[in-house]
């Protein structure tokens, strides 16, 4: 079933209640490759320069420039950008797929920079998982034993790795297929055993890598949704990286973009759309539809001496879209009211400029 906006709200604010102690918490990352890279971080002038610059004058591209940014509990953290802007390197030093040149990745309060083998096959295993756009399925095994692949790894027995697998077969709707062998799924199925191979293991931290880039739309769209279901029923922190602005604003509780490896911008949806850091996300967002985006907050203006007060309450977090019916329909102007507190108010004139100003 797809969820509602509704729903996505309300697991967003579920999300939002929970500790708010960083699950991942990222400082000063840096992945430069090239010769002598490790020099770039440390270096005020090799650190200013443009992409351009640091390969001619150092013959070293930095992919990842001095990125941080935090993952709370509960979370689904999105890293956005274009071709070439560093989004997969970054989720790849997150797990030292590559090793980062130079910062922190804080994992539940440990520093995994500094893991041994060992330590990080551990990590691996046990505490995060990565989905990634090639689904990776070993294809002589059939689904059951694919997604049970991580827990033979670990050495669990076979009768309770099948009976896990098979929950998680279950949870992600392929009931029914567990004997089926890759090549008899089609694209959207081979990855939901690629994701429920994921949520085997019972990992904290879920990492997707643009996973859903090689499906068709329609198969895309069902599987975002799936994420979506999975995250409202398991709660998992996930880190989801695209190149689509419409699957982040999604997927997101927040978003950070990057650009030429660096950070341009972190928040909400709402936030990048109405309140874009600089030009380069204003035109990012331009073409957003802002009613399905913005919410109350940023349209409502002070109630004056002569405005009626006896409209609608609506929340500050309501959508635009969602109280265009109950707005349009009022005599009086909404009351956008939290906590007992009136913040401001919205009338015909707000919403319409909004809806009439399409993205």
């Amino acid at each position: 079933m797809t969820p509602t906006d509704t729903e996505v709200s309300q697991r967003r604010d579920a999300s939002q209640d929970q500790d708010r102690t960083p699950v991942v918490s990222v400082r000063g990352l840096w992945k430069v490759f090239g010769p002598k890279a490790e020099k770039v971080p440390d270096s005020e002038e090799l650190r200013g320069l443009s992409r351009r610059e640091l390969l001619d004058r150092a013959g070293c591209t930095a992919a990842v420039r001095d990125v941080s940014f935090d993952v709370s509990p509960g979370e689904v953290f999105v890293v956005m950008g274009l071709s070439g802007s560093g989004k997969s390197t970054l989720v790849r030093c997150l797990t030292r797929l590559i090793e980062p040149t130079a910062g922190q990745v804080v994992f539940e309060g440990e520093d995994i920079r500094d893991a041994d083998p060992k330590r990080l096959r551990e990590l691996r295993r046990r505490k995060f998982s990565m989905v990634f756009q090639h689904f990776g399925l070993l294809p002589h095994r059939r689904v059951v034993d694919n997604v049970s692949y991580g827990l033979e790894i670990r050495g669990m027995g076979k009768a309770e790795r099948t009976k896990r697998a098979l929950e998680v077969v279950e949870l992600v709707g392929l009931s029914g297929y567990e004997n089926s062998y890759p090549d008899q799924l089609s694209g959207g199925m081979q990855q939901r055993v690629g994701l429920a191979r994921a949520l085997a293991g019972d990992p904290d931290v879920l990492f997707f890598d643009e996973p859903f880039s090689a499906l068709d739309p329609l198969i895309r769209r069902d599987m975002q949704n799936e994420v979506i279901r999975l995250h409202h029923e398991v709660g998992k922190t996930m880190v989801f990286i695209t190149h689509d602005l419409s699957e982040a604003l999604k997927l997101g509780d927040r978003i950070l973009i990057m650009r030429d490896g660096k950070m341009v911008q972190c928040g909400t949806g709402d936030e990048l759309v109405g309140a874009p850091a600089d030009d380069y996300v204003r035109d990012f967002v331009s073409e957003v539809p802002r009613a399905d985006v913005l919410t109350l907050k940023w349209i409502m203006r002070p109630a004056g001496p002569d405005d009626a007060l006896d409209g609608p309450e609506l929340g500050p977090d309501v959508v635009v879209r969602e109280a265009t019916r109950a707005v349009l329909a009022a005599e009086k102007p909404a009351k956008v009211v939290e906590n007992g507190k009136l913040l401001g108010i919205v009338g015909d004139e707000e919403i319409l400029s909004v809806i009439a100003g399409g993205a």
